[in-house]
């Protein structure tokens, strides 16, 4: 499978472009308010976050976050028919396992904790904001480590459009595994939010299994303290619509995260991701690798990764990549890396993105040691997508999931 991208290192004098890219090097510092002369809005440092509602216009399909979406298909999450309008209907239960040394609490949204590791950044997110009523606060205290994941699950039984907030909080020094499962039939705008305090290591696995006709719009922001680790595993495969926006905010310096993530779009699907690794501290880490399967007619993956290196990011090591497979005609992959950087001074930064059908010469080998035509895709497309599920670490969730690819396999017109 080939890939277009290129890396970037402190000897690069001059941003290049690589297929679909953005990237900006200024040579003079920048702000946000005026970056070197680039167009107003261009840089994704522009973009608007604000827990007002009415500061974000209504949605034309037009605007760089949502002309990949069919706005047709949310619901009435992003309320057309405008600001005063709210999403009143009943939130997906939420339950969360019980594990020493975590707490578990339901707030009202006057809670001063809520919004800590989280801001609004789109229409639907400040809908959601403006819509609950009450968010769920798990709480991992200094120094705990955690023995057994701390599963989060979240059970649909509405149509009726609902927002949900959950707050995930990583006290100093603390460890441990979340799972977040979503699950049955919903209309939800979801925030959830991770405030990953100094030293502390937090690894979340997000699944998206969905029943098919669910619609699920869930931004899903991550604030990296000194010295601390995320890693964020994003998986994908249920709904009729599932937009997520991943954001990591790297806030303290020798922070890191991991950014994962796995698709399987099934005949009529809608399934986007548009992720935000923002760099606003030297000397910190982010890897970002994301793999999609499409299949079917009218099948649709959308992966947009945005990294922003700021000026005073001294240091940074980052990368981003994503790869794509098609398995059959009628699908439809977009897929753009976003690189920009401010500061030249970095240990090194790149991307990559690929979309393709299956490998001839993989094939070929398979098929040369006696291997049927089917069974070597198959092959394939399990090994292509494994490399994601064993970041999991967590052997239910890996098993549950191996057994999920060989059931969208069965289905695969190979």
């Amino acid at each position: 499978m080939g890939e277009e991208g290129e890396k970037l290192s402190t000897t690069v004098a001059e941003a290049s472009d690589a297929g679909h890219a953005t990237h900006s090097v200024p040579s003079g510092a920048a702000t946000a308010g005026g970056r070197g002369g680039a167009k107003p809005g261009s840089s994704r440092a522009d973009r608007v976050s604000s827990y007002e509602l009415a500061d974000f216009p209504a949605l034309t399909g037009r605007e760089e976050d949502w002309r990949f979406t069919p706005l047709n298909r949310l619901a009435g999450l992003h309320l057309p028919e405008g600001d005063e309008a709210r999403l009143t209907g009943p939130a997906p239960a939420l339950t969360v396992s019980e594990s020493d040394g975590v707490r578990v609490e339901t707030v009202g949204r006057s809670d001063a904790r809520l919004g800590s590791a989280f801001t609004p950044d789109d229409r639907v997110s400040a809908a959601a904001w403006a819509s609950f009523t009450e968010a769920t606060v798990v709480t991992i205290g200094s120094g705990v480590e955690v023995d057994a994941p701390v599963r989060i699950e979240i059970a649909g039984t509405s149509e009726e459009v609902a927002a949900q907030h959950l707050l995930v909080i990583a006290e100093p020094n603390s460890r441990a595994d979340v799972v977040i499962r979503h699950t049955g039939n919903a209309r939800v705008a979801q925030n959830v939010e991770f405030d990953v305090q100094e030293g502390a290591g937090l690894n979340v696995t997000s699944l998206q299994a969905w029943e098919a006709g669910a619609v699920h719009v869930s931004a899903q922001q991550v604030k990296v303290g000194k010295d601390a680790r995320i890693k964020h595993v994003a998986v994908s495969y249920g709904g009729s619509l599932v937009r997520l926006t991943p954001t990591t905010r790297l806030a303290g310096q020798g922070a890191e995260t991991e950014m994962f993530g796995l698709y399987f779009a099934d005949a009529g699907q809608h399934l986007e991701q548009r992720l935000f690794v923002d760099h606003a501290v030297a000397n910190a880490k982010s890897n970002v690798l994301y793999k999609g399967a499409l299949q079917g007619q009218d099948a649709h993956a959308v992966w947009v990764g945005d990294v922003l290196i700021r000026k005073e990011a001294e240091g940074t090591d980052s990368y981003e990549k994503n790869q794509n497979l098609v398995l059959s005609e009628g699908t439809r992959v977009d897929s753009v890396p976003n690189l920009e950087i401010e500061t030249g001074l970095i240990d090194g930064a790149g991307h990559a993105s690929s979309t393709a059908q299956f490998d001839d010469e993989q094939l070929f080998y398979l098929m040369a040691r006696g291997i049927e035509e089917k069974d070597a895709r198959e092959l394939i497309v399990r090994g292509f997508l494994n490399e994601i599920i064993q970041k999991i670490g967590i052997a239910d969730i890996e098993e549950g999931l191996l057994d999920q690819m060989d059931s969208e396999l069965q289905v695969a017109n190979f």
